[in-house]
Order: structure tokens, then sequence, then C-alpha cells
């Protein structure tokens, strides 16, 4: 397999074939993120991924699942994009379901035609990281979409029936934007009616550019016990119609929650409420992972 630099897949991808049709970010700007920093953004030509997935179907015998890498190769054309899928059908009809990340501006550029080709095609979840609801916490990291667009953008998904994987950050605002944070976030989660949402919790590498605003102070970082109430707050402004399915399982949280919203709220907050005098129901600072 011919991989180009550090490969990230979301946790639900853990055991899918992982083929990288693009390399690094197209946006590679968020002030948190060092993922990509290494990486300019290339798009890999087709006759490389097409040899990476001749060589996968040698080793393999069945897969179920395949996750399209890098950062956001839901930017390719229409017309890349169905070369791939065309030849992910052929070289493994058993497969049930393509995963891809996407900026949610990448979601938007495309038609409703474009995006239920994909889907025929096998196309079954877009994971898009929306960060934070507030756009005032998205300027500040420079995440380069709004509010308005990511809630768009998962809405426009799940209504073509295609499932949206979503992920938040706690303690994105630092101490300052602490509660609008957990506020708009919980109001952003109800709006956008995603099959899934995953909290992660702020753990900032020294590649990023916010590294140097935590170590000069200018950012402060939220204690554990701040980090439980934000997501606490989080939760209690969540109002869903529908069923969204929740996890902070991540190797970032210090607290595990799973559950369904909106059924699964006071289940949710019970726990949140109990890890706060309970610190054994923690992860240890130490253990904690990107």
């Amino acid at each position: 397999m011919q991989y180009e630099g550090a490969i990230y897949r979301p946790p639900s991808e853990a055991y899918s074939l992982i083929i990288q049709v693009t390399v690094g970010c197209t946006h590679n700007g968020c002030t948190f993120c060092s993922m990509y920093r290494a990486s300019r953004f290339k798009v890999k030509p087709f006759e490389t991924v097409l040899a990476d997935l001749r060589e996968a179907r040698g080793y393999y015998r069945h897969v179920e699942r395949i996750f399209f890498a890098d950062g956001d190769a839901l930017c390719l054309s229409n017309d890349k994009l169905v070369r791939l899928f065309d030849a992910v059908r052929q070289m493994f009809p058993e497969c049930r379901r393509v995963g891809i990340y996407s900026r949610a501006s990448h979601i938007l550029r495309k038609s409703d035609e474009e995006l239920l080709a994909l889907r025929e095609m096998g196309l079954g979840i877009i994971y898009i990281g929306a960060e934070s609801g507030s756009d005032e916490v998205l300027r500040r990291v420079n995440k380069g979409e709004s509010a308005q667009q990511l809630i768009a953008a998962v809405q426009k998904v799940e209504r073509l029936g295609i499932e949206a994987s979503v992920t938040f950050i706690s303690g994105l605002g630092g101490r300052e934007l602490m509660v609008e944070h957990a506020v708009k976030t919980g109001e952003m989660i109800s709006a956008m009616g995603a099959s899934y949402v995953g909290l992660l919790t702020l753990l900032v590498e020294p590649g990023a550019p916010l590294y140097a605003d935590i170590q000069s102070g200018a950012f402060q970082m939220l204690t554990p016990l701040e980090v439980i109430e934000e997501q606490g707050m989080m939760l209690a402004h969540t109002d869903c119609a529908g069923e969204t399915v929740l996890r902070s399982n991540h190797a970032s949280n210090r607290l595990v929650l799973k559950g369904v919203l909106p059924q699964d709220k006071e289940k949710m907050l019970a726990q949140i409420h109990l890890a706060k005098t309970h610190a054994s129901m923690l992860r240890p600072e130490g253990e904690r992972r990107l």
C-alpha cells in the first residue's frame, strides 16, 4: 500500500480497509490541529489508488467497509469519485459501506444529484469535524466555516439518506468561551439531526498554532472538572427531535459517555454529575491520546 504521511481515520473505521485517495487537508489551517501540518495537499493519481485497491484485494478475502482518506477526500470532483467508487464495486462487491471525511463547504458545493449518485455507489457515511456550535469559537480557531454552513451540510446529507458522523471538541473555547461553546454546541447538535455525534476533548500538540497561545497563557485550558461541567451544559442544551447516537469514547476524553439522544440524555447527565465526585471514573491525563 502506497501510503504517504501519517494516516488518520475515525474510531469507527478501525476495522475498515483504509485507501488513501488524497494526501493532507485542503484547509490545514485550524489552530488546534497538527495532523496534516507536514503534508501539502494533493490528489493521488487514480492509477496509484487503483494499484492499492488491487493489492488489498490480494490480501483480504472479505472487506465489508472501506474508508477513503485523507482529511477531506469529498473535495474531489464527482467524476473522480465515481471512478473510485466504481473500482471498489468491481473489486470488492461484498463491501457494504464506504466512508469519507469532508468539510461542510465541500458537501454544500455538491448537488443533491451528485451526492445521491455517490450514495447509490456505496457512500454510506460522511465524517465532519464541526468542533463547536459557536461562530466566535470557530473564528478564533480558524475553522474557515460557519455554524450555519455546518448545520446545513449535515442536514443535507441526512436528508439524502447518507449518515453523518459529527465531532465536537470539549474545551475548544477555553475558559473564556466555555459557556458559549457548551450552549451553542448543544443547540447545534439539536439542529443538525446527525446520525452520530462524537465528543473529543482538546489535546494540543506542540506543532499546532494554538500550542503557543496555551504556553503564553493567552488561551486557558479547562481543568478536568471544567471539561465535565462543560459537557453537562452541552448535553443540557440538546433537544433532538430524532435519534442521535452520542459517544465520548475517544482516547482524548477523560469521561466515557455512551447513549442515544434524546432518550438517554438524563442518564448521561447523571453520569456527569457522579463523575464530579468520583475521580476513578476519569481517564488519567497520562493515558489521553489524540
